[in-house]
């Protein structure tokens, strides 16, 4: 006995879909290809119109699940000014793509702005060699000393670095970061579960990147001899919540060494 085909468009609905083909008169009904190419059409129009967007970046990120502290670091740099004040007038940056957060921040008034890359710059465009040339960004392996006197800046962020690193190393590089600033640290990382947006980087710190909970970061900030800002934490805060900013990640206010 023949089997009888199986109508595609009634699986569609019956899988809780929405069939195309169902909207018109038997004798318009249009073909399964053409409702599939409608379907994929509409599809790409939504994306493109997201990407248009302001804040395209943010969007494709929370569709994909993934995350990125650099780009984080970026939309909170006015909201670290309210809280920081003169705390922003010298900052270094630690993490990738620190040529893209170095420039940014010296456009802010009164701000001076370094970097250290942890991965290498072999595919850095010509603004970031400039950086490079000027001495404002270097590449420096964060598990060994930093190339900076103590208290040389004002504040330190870091983005996108630490969850690469073990206990066994973090154990030097903190307080590193600690050594070189006036006025505190500040840690953008993200929670267990996030996906890091630029996959294609995690080989080059030779493991991938391990979110930690807030729990085990305040542990491990004890653990080491390092206090929470709490001052700066309250103000960074109060800043967030009046200009309508909420961060994607965590954001960790620690104080330097005196």
């Amino acid at each position: 006995m023949s089997r009888r085909p199986v109508n595609p468009t009634r699986r569609l609905v019956g899988n809780g879909g929405f069939s195309l083909a169902g909207a018109f008169p038997p004798k318009t009904r249009s073909s399964p290809l053409l409702s599939l190419t409608l379907v994929i059409l509409g599809a790409l129009l939504l994306l493109g119109y997201l990407y248009s967007g302001s804040g395209h970046k943010e969007v494709f990120s929370r569709i994909e699940g993934e995350f990125s502290g650099t780009l984080e670091l970026q939309r909170a740099i006015s909201t670290l000014k309210k809280a920081y004040g003169d705390g922003m007038q010298k900052v270094l940056h630690v993490g990738p793509e620190t040529c893209s957060v170095v420039s940014k921040l010296l456009k802010e008034e009164e701000t001076e702005a370094w970097g250290v890359e942890p991965y290498d710059l072999e595919d850095a465009d010509e603004s970031c060699k400039i950086l490079v040339r000027k001495g404002l960004v270097r590449v420096a392996d964060i598990k060994f000393p930093l190339p900076y006197r103590s208290k040389s800046f004002s504040l330190v962020v870091v983005s996108d670095a630490l969850d690469y690193l073990s206990p066994k190393y973090l154990n030097k590089t903190l307080p590193e970061l600690a050594r070189v600033a006036a006025d505190g640290v500040v840690i953008f990382t993200g929670y267990p579960g996030q996906q890091r947006a630029r996959v294609t980087e995690l080989s080059k710190f030779g493991r991938p990147a391990k979110m930690r909970s807030q729990p085990w970061w305040i542990r491990f900030f004890i653990q080491i001899g390092l206090e929470e800002n709490e001052v700066a934490a309250k103000k960074f805060e109060q800043a967030a919540t009046k200009g309508s900013y909420k961060p994607s990640c965590q954001v960790f206010h620690l104080k330097s060494f005196h």
